[in-house]
């Protein structure tokens, strides 16, 4: 099967599944009134996970990210991982989660297969991230990455949005900390959503700031690898973790767009904004539908849009991050 390509030349290895809307965090910027069901959700089921991943695993998908919401939250996760990792087209699995259940079940996530995890950490003042995150959860997260350290993931990487006037005076003890600790901290600029206008107005903060300030502390551009998401990574002799800066507004951003969504009630989405999403579901019921499927990949792709148009304001669809995995 030939591998996903939009009409700008640029190919899509890259699938990021959510399996769940739920979160248990109530994060200012992206659910700041905690989750908020609309009737009783029906997420993909452990076979439509397995028909989907089946799929894009044909048309040229190497990575895939399982995604939420808080994706724990499922109790058949680590069934999930299993799918993932028993497809021998994926090469990558990965998730990003907000630590919550990250020290009891580290260990076991590995043995299923596992390889890569990214955790939310908005501050590593315990105070700062209760307020960011509505949770007093701090020491159990941090607890969690060195539960995953030493269970052995292969890549560990800490996600922290930047937000002014809250965690913005944290750079330095976030730099000490991977000074001895072998992890990718990324730092990911403040996105404007449909629902949070005032509060991007008020919050938002340039990435170009952060990266003027580690050049001039002798932190080293990396070069990008295949594998790369959108993140800018320095390096430093002094330090054995990295730094990512991920920065939407910056010039040329989606240029080297790599990665797919697809909405945890089954839904494709070709970019974080811009449109509702097509709907994949009544493809993803028997294993017979996989070539009807792969066909509706290649053809939605022709509608992928040269760049999100972040940069003119325009927000899109999307009315917070947790709606289709981030």
């Amino acid at each position: 099967m030939s591998q996903l390509q939009d009409n700008f030349g640029r190919r899509f290895h890259y699938l990021r599944m959510s399996v769940t809307d739920v979160c248990n965090f109530k994060c200012t910027y992206c659910l700041p009134d905690g989750y908020r069901p609309d009737g009783k959700p029906k997420f993909l089921s452990l076979n439509e996970i397995e028909n989907l991943v089946t799929a894009f695993g044909e048309v040229g998908t190497q990575k895939i990210r399982i995604t939420g919401g808080e994706p724990s939250l499922r109790k058949d996760f680590s069934d999930i991982i299993r799918i993932v990792a028993d497809n021998r087209n994926i090469k990558t699995i990965a998730t990003t989660t907000n630590g919550y259940r990250l020290e009891k079940n580290a260990q076991q996530w590995y043995d299923a297969g596992l390889r890569r995890i990214n955790v939310s950490v908005d501050s590593l003042d315990p105070k700062m991230f209760h307020q960011i995150t509505g949770e007093n959860k701090f020491d159990e997260v941090m607890r969690g990455i060195d539960a995953a350290l030493e269970a052995g993931f292969e890549r560990i990487k800490v996600n922290a949005v930047l937000l002014k006037g809250m965690n913005d005076k944290d750079l330095p003890q976030f730099i000490n900390w991977i000074k001895d600790t072998p992890i990718d901290l990324r730092f990911i600029e403040l996105m404007e959503t449909g629902l949070g206008h005032d509060y991007f107005t008020a919050h938002h903060l340039s990435g170009l700031d952060i990266k003027r300030q580690l050049e001039r502390d002798g932190w080293l551009y990396d070069l990008p690898n295949v594998d790369d998401g959108p993140a800018q990574n320095f390096s430093h002799s002094d330090h054995k973790g990295r730094i990512g800066l991920i920065m939407p507004y910056a010039k040329d951003f989606c240029a080297s767009c790599n990665r797919l969504r697809v909405s945890a009630k089954g839904k494709l989405h070709l970019c974080l904004f811009t449109e509702n999403g097509l709907d994949l579901r009544d493809l993803l019921q028997d294993s017979s539908q996989k070539a009807e499927l792969i066909e509706r990949l290649h053809g939605q792709l022709a509608q992928k849009k040269e760049t999100h148009f972040l940069h003119q304001g325009v927000t899109g669809v999307t009315q917070h991050l947790a709606s289709i995995g981030g």
